[in-house]
This record gives C-alpha cells, sequence and structure tokens, in this order.
C-alpha cells in the first residue's frame, strides 16, 4: 500500500464529519477533497434549523475561507459544481439524539451509505456554560457513537479528543500514556464520578433557575461557574477537558462492535505546509499570549520558561487522522488512542516562545488603529500565578485604586472608567487561572501508539510528504518566526 494506494482507499468511500465549521474539520474536508477527488460523499452536519442554512453557513464558514484557495485554484470554474457534486449539507445538532436530523429519507440514505464517522464537533472553551459542554462534549459524543451503531456499512468512527484530557500531573508524573478512561473515572481519589448524576444535578440546576425567573445573563455565569466547580471536584481543571472526558468514557463503554478511534491532539496550530503555510483560524492556547504581546497589549508572560508547551501544526494532526483511518478500517484497531503531541520527540519551550515573539516583533511590528509601529519590549516572566497576581496588583490594580480614592474626593466623572478597567482587570485574571495548567504544565505526551502508525506507514511505504506527521521534523524558530506567527497576523489579528 503506497501513498498512491493510500489515497485510493479513500476512492468511492462515504464519510459523516461533524463539526464541520471548526477549525480541524475544515483541514481535514478540504484534504480529503484535495487529494481524493473521487470520494464518494461528504456528509457535513451542521448545526443548523434547515438544508438551506446548513448549506449557506458551509459556503460562507467553510468553502469560501482561504484554506480552500489552492482547490479553487486547480479546479477554476468547475470548483463549484465540484462541491455540489461531492457534499451533502446535513442540517442538525450532534446534542441532540440521531444528531437531530429531521429528515427521514435523508438519514435512512446515510444509514445505508456511511462507511467512516470523523467526530469532529466540540466545544472548547475552557469555562464554557456546563449544560452547552456537556450537550456536545459528552452527550453529543454518545449520540454520534448511537448513529454509527445504525450505519450498515460502518467500518470506523474516529472521535478527535484532546491530549489534556489527562488533567494536571501530579507530584512524580513525568509522562502520560495513551490510556483509555475507565468509566466513572476521577482523578481524585476522593470523588466518585457518575455521568448520569452529573445530568441529574444539571437538570435540577436549571429547572432550579427556571422557577426563579433567573434572567439568562446570569444564568450563563452561574452555569460557567458551574462547569468549572464539577470540574475541580472531580480532579480535571476546566469543563471543555472534563466534558471530553467523560465523553470519551461513554464511547470506549458502549462501542459494541463499531470498531473505535480516539485522537487526541496538543494545542493545534496553523498549518505548516498543507494546503499551504501559515492557516489558522481563531486563536489556540498560546496565540493569545503572542498576539496580545505583538499589540504591546502583554509586558509579560505567563509561564515558568522551562514549561515545555506541546504544539501540534493542524495538518500534521489531520494526516495522522487520515493514516488511521487507511490503516485500521479493514482490521480492528490493536491500539485505539493515539496522542498526536510533540513534547516527547522535539519538546518547545515556553522561553523559546517569548524570545521568538520577541524577535518577530522587533523586526516586523504591528501598527496601531493610527498607523503607528507598536514597539514592543522583551517584558519579563512571570514564574507562577502567585507572581502574575503580584505583578497585577502593583502594576494595574493599586493605581485604579487611587484613581478611584483621588475620584471620590473630587468629583465622579472617572467611575465608568473606574468600573470598566476593573472588569477587565477581573477577567485578564480569570483567564490566567483558565490557562495556568497548560503554561505551567509539568509532564510530556507518550506517543508510542502514533509512532507506531508512523512506523506502519512507512512499511506501507506512505512516505509522500502530503501525509507526514512527524514533529521531530519540525524546525520551531523557522516554524513560529517564519510561518506560525505571520499567519497568525494575517488571519486571527486583523
Amino acid at each position: 500500500m503506497n501513498s498512491g494506494m493510500m489515497q485510493n482507499f479513500l476512492k468511492g468511500k462515504t464519510i459523516l464529519v461533524t463539526g464541520t465549521t471548526g477549525f480541524l474539520a475544515k483541514v481535514f474536508v478540504e484534504k480529503i477533497l484535495r487529494i481524493q477527488p473521487e470520494i464518494q460523499k461528504l456528509y457535513l452536519l451542521v448545526r443548523s434549523s434547515n438544508t438551506d442554512l446548513a448549506s449557506n453557513r458551509l459556503q460562507n464558514e467553510v468553502f469560501r475561507t482561504d484554506l480552500f484557495r489552492l482547490l479553487r485554484e486547480k479546479l477554476g470554474g468547475d470548483f463549484n459544481s465540484f462541491i455540489s457534486k461531492k457534499v451533502v449539507a446535513v442540517a442538525g445538532d450532534v446534542a441532540i439524539e440521531n444528531l437531530g436530523i429531521k429528515d427521514e429519507k435523508l438519514k435512512n440514505v446515510m444509514f445505508e451509505e456511511i462507511d467512516i464517522i470523523v467526530n469532529s464537533a466540540a466545544t472548547t472553551n475552557f469555562d464554557e456554560r456546563f449544560d452547552t459542554s456537556m450537550g456536545v462534549n459528552t452527550m453529543g459524543a454518545l449520540h454520534v457513537l448511537n448513529f454509527a451503531k445504525k450505519c450498515h456499512k460502518i467500518k470506523l468512527l474516529v472521535h478527535i479528543s484532546t491530549a489534556y484530557v489527562c488533567g494536571e500531573a501530579k507530584e512524580g508524573e513525568s509522562i502520560f500514556e495513551e490510556k483509555a478512561f475507565k468509566m466513572g473515572q476521577s482523578l481524585k481519589g476522593t470523588s466518585k464520578l457518575d455521568i448520569n448524576t452529573e445530568v441529574d444535578l444539571l437538570e435540577k440546576k436549571l429547572d432550579d433557575f427556571r422557577a426563579m425567573n433567573v434572567d439568562e445573563n446570569t444564568i450563563k455565569y452561574a452555569l460557567k461557574d458551574y462547569g468549572i466547580e464539577r470540574a475541580n471536584l472531580h480532579g480535571w481543571p476546566n469543563t471543555y477537558v472534563f466534558t471530553k472526558a467523560m465523553g470519551e468514557m461513554l464511547l470506549v463503554h458502549h462501542k459494541d462492535n463499531v470498531s473505535l478511534i480516539i485522537i487526541r491532539p496538543t494545542m493545534v496550530t496553523s498549518t505548516i505546509k498543507d494546503p499551504f503555510p501559515g492557516w489558522i483560524e481563531g486563536l489556540r492556547t498560546v496565540d493569545s499570549m503572542i498576539c496580545a504581546f505583538g499589540k504591546g497589549k502583554l509586558p509579560c508572560f505567563l509561564g515558568h520558561p522551562k514549561t515545555v508547551l506541546d504544539i501540534m501544526p493542524v495538518d500534521l494532526v489531520i494526516n495522522c487522522v487520515i493514516a488511521t483511518i487507511v490503516i485500521n478500517s479493514n482490521q480492528a484497531p490493536k491500539s485505539f488512542i493515539y496522542n498526536v503531541s510533540s513534547s516527547l520527540r522535539n519538546p518547545l519551550k515556553i522561553s523559546d516562545v517569548h524570545n521568538i515573539s520577541h524577535q518577530y516583533f522587533m523586526k516586523t511590528p504591528c501598527i496601531n488603529k493610527n498607523g503607528k509601529l507598536i514597539l514592543v519590549s522583551k517584558g519579563i516572566a512571570l514564574k507562577s500565578l502567585a507572581a502574575f497576581n503580584i505583578y497585577t496588583e502593583i502594576k494595574y490594580v493599586l493605581p485604579l485604586k487611587v484613581l478611584h480614592l483621588v475620584n471620590k474626593m473630587v468629583c465622579h466623572s472617572y467611575q465608568d472608567v473606574y468600573d470598566d478597567n476593573f472588569k477587565k482587570i477581573r477577567m485578564v485574571k480569570r483567564l490566567a487561572k483558565l490557562y495556568k495548567p497548560y503554561v505551567f504544565f509539568k509532564a510530556v505526551f507518550d506517543d508510542t501508539n502514533t509512532e507506531n502508525l508512523r512506523r506502519e506507514t512507512k512499511v506501507y511505504n506512505m512516505k509522500d510528504e502530503n501525509l507526514e506527521f512527524d514533529p521531530s521534523s519540525i524546525n520551531w524558530k523557522d516554524y513560529m518566526m517564519n510561518t506560525h506567527i505571520p499567519g497568525l497576523v494575517k488571519y486571527a489579528m486583523k
């Protein structure tokens, strides 16, 4: 099976992709359509109330993005007809049983035709409201599995998770293995995790809010706090990784005869090569710091300089997804969890990111709204959250308190400014607390299964660079300076 045969494997296959308007799924869809135009069909699930709205979302949020530039140039005037021939927009919602698909005729056709399902649907906000995160990340995974069980030809269900379902490293823990969770497993020995209990408690909380006629905005923030509270109780640092971990538990426990693959990428960044270098959408974890630094709004870098930031370019993650599909579709997977990570084989430290960011923005400064260059200073690295809080207190909070005191003594014209700035400081402190587990991460990720997959691709002579997913080949300085940060400036900072 050479690389050509690998692509030929996808010929005539029908794939359902969920979370299609998300970052990872877009890169997957573009890659499949480009390397295997003879794919039979791509069913693309879009959260929408009807097919027309789903089609519009696909056009505006997926196919018109710069990501599809290469494919548009290659096909020219035939691009739209090719897409309409290969792609079916499916209106639905993974948070609902049967993926919320109302069209019974379409649903039955899908049950007959689908060979492979790639579940990329997720809400990735660390402090998403608990009901939303449970609906998509936890129950959504189960709904996708139940849908897969009704597909007559299903060969494989690929579920995109995150490596950070592991939680935070405990004392003496230095490496996280590619191991499945047991149902009800808690990261804290002092608590017992029962997913049904979590669902019941959440429903009761919602019922209580409704009974008290609480306004929607208050409910939103209360459920954000409640998600963090439940996550922390069971040993996870935030709602996102907690609900993703529970989703994995449900999949593994209920998979029965469905061949299941769980892909756990670390922090996913811009394309390193394919379809072209530097494409990204939105800000990933470390990118928020890089962008704020470039805009001159971050005089400090939070994180221990020696902390390893585990990042992986998105095209390498997707290449790994495609390799798992090809190699595991005709056999029961020996290993079904894959950490797609770089920390073990090619570590990148926070100090490296800090230094590279400074070099880049000194060489290519951003421009402010007045058209002037933003000059950045190296700033300082704050090695703990306590140091960050002290720094914030001295630099921002105390001057504001002095302003507030003067304002009370003299006039009240600055009260709005004071309140606004204090809200911003509270928000920054909340974000720092949410990011703390990742900028002070004390372990690396084992990727034995992924390395074995790489070896298998070599056995099958799949040496085409278009299917590369080896992190040891990355030159981090070159990638960050010449690809990733320029991509952030172009697509994310705007």
